[in-house]
This record gives structure tokens, sequence and C-alpha cells, in this order.
């Protein structure tokens, strides 16, 4: 959703979907808009089809619901996180740490509603060097990684 250019050479968009919704927007000439899902690459963020130290940068915006009807708008935007989310962000973390070049950025998307940033980034030992809150409430973070060289 934030990306200027989807299709952006520079960029590899994975996500585990490919599909369109059509949702009501009554701010739109019809009544609907569409929503679109179509990645370079069908992945999972939790198991990423690329070599280590592939990326100079990565972008990880997961899903951050947790309860959200069948017929949610949001559900469809967004995604829903399954019963062990905390074990899936915590693989998601290690596994585009695992993607990046030594000293590659990470920029992590949140948006806190319904479960607050703090106890996500308890499930990494990384650290984000800085971030920003955005937003109508100020619930969506955006916090920046950066990866350590290896150890020698």
């Amino acid at each position: 959703m934030f990306w200027f250019d989807q299709k952006d050479e520079r960029a590899v968009f994975g996500d585990q979907r490919r599909e369109t919704h059509q949702l009501k927007d009554k701010s739109t000439k019809g009544g609907f808009r569409e929503l679109v899902f179509d990645p370079d690459v069908l992945m999972d963020f939790r198991d990423m089809p690329f070599p280590a130290g592939t990326f100079s940068l990565v972008v990880l915006d997961p899903p951050h619901l947790i309860s959200c009807g069948p017929k949610s708008w949001l559900g469809k935007k967004y995604r829903k996180l399954g019963a062990d989310w905390r074990d899936d962000l915590r693989a998601g973390f290690s596994e585009c740490f695992r993607v990046l070049k030594p000293e590659g950025t990470l920029i992590f998307k949140w948006n806190e509603d319904q479960i607050k940033v703090s106890e996500v980034l308890g499930l990494t030992d990384e650290k984000p060097l800085f971030g920003n809150r955005c937003g109508r409430t100020a619930k969506s973070h955006w916090l920046v990684f950066m990866k350590g060289q290896p150890a020698s």
C-alpha cells in the first residue's frame, strides 16, 4: 500500500496470496474500489526462497490483526495473524535478518491497534535504530534496524 511504484524493478514484492477484492468505498465513483495483490514471488515471510545475504534492504509489513471478521475489509487488506502469531513473527524477523547483507537495513511497519509494538519487538534480539509513529491515531510505527557484521 505504501509503494510509489509496485512494479519498480529495484524491488521484489513477496506475499502469500495472489488475489483481487472489490471493496465497498463510498468515496469512490461507483461505490467500490479494487484491492489487488499480485506479488512478484509467492512466498511466506517466515521462509523466504532467497539465499542468505541477498538484499541490502528488506521491508517487513506482516499481518497485524488478531481479530477481524471473515468479511472484514481490514482483514482482506492486512490479513489476520494465526494463533501462533508470536512464533510466526519471531520466525519472520529471523528470516528477514538472514536474507539481509551485513550492514543491510530492515524497515519494519507495524500497527499496534491490537498488539503493542513493544510486545512485537520482544520477539527479536535485534534492536531498532530509530522509528516514527504516524496515522490518525499514531498507532502505525515505522522502525529501522541495521544488521551487524558477522562475528569473526
